[in-house]
């Protein structure tokens, strides 16, 4: 059995212009609401990563004809709220926690039962999340005894109404009910306790479907319909997150990156690092497809360790490995609480993240919903990435700064959301190469 590993030479700079793939979010909820809505939908800048492929391969399997990607150009005939039809097997939807998840709400509303899987990484994640409120509006939904996957989704049942206030701050949790809310007889409201990223929301009003929001609230109604629309898609600013990172901490950096989205339900990490000190400008400031889209120019700068405000913590969620490499690079402490959000994604990058940073040398202590990293120098080693894309790439940016080679195993999944990262990576100017290793050498 091989297994894909990094190797990564210490120093160097990044410089020139890159732009990183398609939002991974708004590729999923392209295929999801294309499929369901009237019409064509055409759209650019498609994310051809293996999580957003297992999207688009699900719908293919109940029935909706889809032409692409090539290129990152996808066509979408959709078949209305009600033409999705049974899938002949179990829909298997790999890493994909976010299909998994707004596919829930989506499909309790139709009229067949579907089974959705993943791998073993996605089939250890909570699911009861959606489960339970999905539940109250009168879905059928079958776990495991750990309320984990596979689901079971039975068909059939009728939806209502609900008015949900959520424990946790989720966009995925959110999105789900509002995709079973199109189905649902009556009004859905969901109120967050902090904002979360709002492209289903954006994405609906721009397919003409009515949404109300109000400060944390959002409804929505049962029983109107989706128009096709054209969708261009910014570069996805959790893969800018690592080179806004890696040119901030690395001498003699000064990188473009290009058309990134710039929804500011997404922009903490901008924020977090501006707070520590980076450079980072923003210009060409511009509106594509009711998403905000702007080109960021960010060069070197000393950074220092900040206490990172409780309200950033939900707008950067997925950019904290890239984060948590920064505060090794700043001088003096980063604390990050209320954060364990982060012990149940691809992995527990709370405790994956503070034993890396600690096998390179770093003082990082993992604490219940977050961590302390005490600023230093950073060593080489050998760091096991627990097959979760963003702590992979977080540490390929920490050789930047490293006194020796960094490798780092088990990075097949960074091609769930950037499958061209060491091209990029290593055309922006890190010395990084990937090969396919005997796992058990």
């Amino acid at each position: 059995m091989s297994e894909l590993r990094f190797r990564v030479k210490p120093g160097g700079r990044l410089t020139g212009e890159v732009r990183v793939p398609g939002d991974k979010s708004i590729s999923h909820r392209s295929i999801m609401l294309g499929s369901l809505a009237t019409g064509v939908t055409r759209v650019k800048g498609f994310l051809e990563g293996e999580d957003s492929l297992a999207t688009l391969a699900a719908f293919r399997a109940m029935g909706v004809a889809i032409e692409g990607p090539d290129n990152g150009t996808v066509e979408i005939t959709g078949v209305g709220l009600h033409g999705l039809r049974a899938a002949d097997e179990p829909l298997y939807l790999g890493n994909s926690g976010t299909s998994m998840r707004l596919m829930s709400g989506l499909l309790a509303g139709q009229s067949f039962d579907t089974t959705l899987t993943g791998d073993t990484s996605l089939s250890g994640r909570p699911m009861k999340r959606v489960v339970t409120p999905l539940s109250a509006m009168g879905a059928h939904i079958d776990t495991t005894l750990n309320g984990t996957a596979p689901l079971v989704i039975h068909g059939g049942s009728p939806l209502h109404g609900i008015e949900y206030d959520m424990p946790v701050a989720s966009a995925q949790v959110k999105s789900s009910l509002l995709l079973a809310g199109l189905y649902a007889d009556g009004r859905t409201c969901i109120s967050e306790p902090a904002p979360t990223r709002d492209h289903t929301e954006r994405m609906l009003s721009g397919m003409g479907y009515p949404v109300q929001r109000e400060d944390n609230r959002v409804c929505i109604e049962g029983g109107h319909a989706l128009s096709a629309i054209d969708i261009d898609i910014p570069a996805d600013i959790s893969s800018a997150a690592f080179y806004l990172v890696g040119a901030s901490i690395a001498p003699g950096s000064d990188l473009l990156l290009q058309h990134v989205g710039m929804n500011p339900t997404r922009t903490g990490v901008i924020d977090i690092l501006r707070m520590m000190g980076a450079d980072i400008e923003v210009s060409n400031e511009r509106d594509v497809g009711g998403e905000p889209v702007a080109d960021l120019r960010v060069k070197y700068a000393s950074l220092v360790g900040v206490e990172i405000p409780a309200a950033l913590v939900p707008l950067a969620i997925d950019e904290f490995p890239a984060i948590f490499v920064a505060a090794a690079c700043a001088e003096g402490q980063t604390v990050l609480t209320g954060a364990e959000e982060l012990r149940v994604k691809e992995s527990d990058r709370i405790q994956v993240m503070a034993d890396g940073l600690a096998t390179l040398g770093v003082a990082a202590e993992a604490t219940p919903d977050g961590m302390i990293i005490k600023g230093g120098a950073i060593d080489g080693g050998s760091i096991d990435s627990h097959g979760d894309h963003r702590i992979a790439m977080a540490f390929a940016m920490a050789a930047l700064r490293a006194h020796g080679e960094i490798e780092i195993h088990d990075c097949a999944n960074v091609n769930t959301s950037f499958p061209d990262f060491v091209a990029i990576a290593a055309q922006a100017g890190l010395s990084i190469s990937a090969s396919n290793l005997d796992a058990t050498a």
